[in-house]
């Protein structure tokens, strides 16, 4: 039976549907949804096995998944990366919520599963009304990537929720339909060693972030 396709209105999300998104990802499922870039694919960071079929989607091995959090606000920073200082949290602040996915160093507290060998964690705090929402009921972040392979082009099915719907409705549990999306994807920071360095040019401008 293929997944429902779930209208929620990007301005005013409604508080009935954003409940039913975290119910799916409570219980181990796959979600779709928009940020201020691309359409995401996530699941609950608490899900082992919702990660593991989430990398099997991605036809990438669970232990070379790069997966990315998605957080409600910085207050989640403490929770699952090392302190930062002053400056750099300066800047995450004047960054987000906004297009940018900041590289930071992980703390014990990751779940081991996601981490595997690694000891850093990609941030986002998209400027998008619905994914905030969701993941502030949740409670926790999500684990997200982009609807699109990296080897893949940025083709127009990727930013139309029908689309992206048809797509995958048979390998997730819920598609959120809020509108188009972008086709440009997150600028990637690396903050390691206390400094900054752009991994990825995106939508996100750095003119002005430091």
């Amino acid at each position: 039976m293929p997944c429902p396709l779930l209208h929620i209105n990007p301005e005013k999300p409604d508080n009935h549907a954003i409940r039913q998104a975290v119910g799916v990802l409570r219980a181990g499922g796959i979600i779709i949804y928009p940020t201020d870039t691309v359409y995401g694919i996530g699941c609950d960071i608490h899900q082992p096995k919702a990660l593991e079929r989430l990398c099997k989607l991605k036809s990438i091995p669970v232990e070379q998944s790069n997966f990315s959090i998605i957080c409600h606000d910085l207050s989640h920073l403490a929770d699952f990366t090392t302190p930062i200082t002053n400056p750099i949290f300066r800047v995450l602040k004047k960054a987000l919520p906004g297009p940018y996915t900041f590289i930071l160093e992980a703390n014990s507290k990751v779940p081991k599963f996601f981490l595997h060998k690694k000891k850093t964690i990609g941030i986002r705090v998209p400027d998008n009304a619905i994914v905030a929402e969701i993941v502030k009921q949740l409670g926790n972040p999500i684990v997200s990537s982009s609807v699109h392979n990296t080897e893949d082009e940025l083709m127009d099915y990727f930013s139309e929720p029908e689309l992206i719907y048809e797509h995958y409705k048979d390998k997730v549990e819920l598609v959120i339909n809020g509108g188009f999306g972008n086709l440009q994807a997150s600028t990637v920071i690396s903050v390691l060693d206390g400094s900054f360095a752009v991994i990825r040019e995106g939508l996100g401008s750095t003119e002005h972030l430091w």
